[in-house]
């Protein structure tokens, strides 16, 4: 597991452009959440496997969730989400890359933002703003806030039959605790 997060992580930061004046936060144990509404029966899961990077001086901001991580009430709807939408065996994980727009690293009031990127799922890339919640800690930044991923635009396929038990639209939530990261 450790071989796994050094690997994501050195991926990740690859992807941030860092200086050797800045200062970078890491969250490796995210947590994502994610609920479906429809008549039938209500969709959530949670993972706590989330790896997050931070760089308050670029505002840059990288996220990667592995979907395997996932944790449902029913077996069932854990098998259902890695075979047939998401497929997880194809398709791992999912990548966000972004910057958080108008953020002010040396202000220690809580700030709304709105972070702009890419959110890579299922190889589909969508540009995407997400409002976010930032606020500074004693040793770090803890960053809240949600956004709505529609299915049909990451080609999550749902069989005619189901479509009734599964939303078009799903609530994503995501905390990350983010600590200093030292080389």
């Amino acid at each position: 597991m450790n071989k796994f997060l050094l690997v994501v992580f050195l991926s990740l930061s690859a992807s941030l452009t860092v200086t050797s004046q800045t200062s970078e936060f890491i969250e490796r144990q995210g947590q994502v959440t994610f609920f479906s509404y429809t008549s039938v029966e209500n969709i959530q899961a949670t993972n706590n496997q989330v790896l997050s990077l931070f760089n308050p001086e670029s505002q840059e901001i990288a996220v990667k969730i592995l979907m395997r991580a996932f944790v449902f009430k029913k077996t069932l709807m854990r098998e259902h989400f890695n075979e047939s939408y998401i497929e997880s065996d194809l398709y791992p994980n999912a990548i966000f890359n972004g910057k958080i727009i108008g953020f002010d690293p040396s202000d220690s009031e809580p700030q709304t933002r709105i972070i702009q990127g890419e959110f890579t799922l299922k190889n589909v890339t969508k540009a995407i703003d997400i409002k976010a919640n930032i606020t500074k800690t004693n040793d770090g930044y803890t960053i809240k806030g949600s956004l709505d991923v529609m299915i049909d635009d990451y080609n999550i396929k749902v069989p005619p039959l189901l479509s009734p038990n599964i939303s078009k639209k799903i609530e994503v939530m995501f905390n990350f605790n983010c600590a200093p990261y030292e080389k």
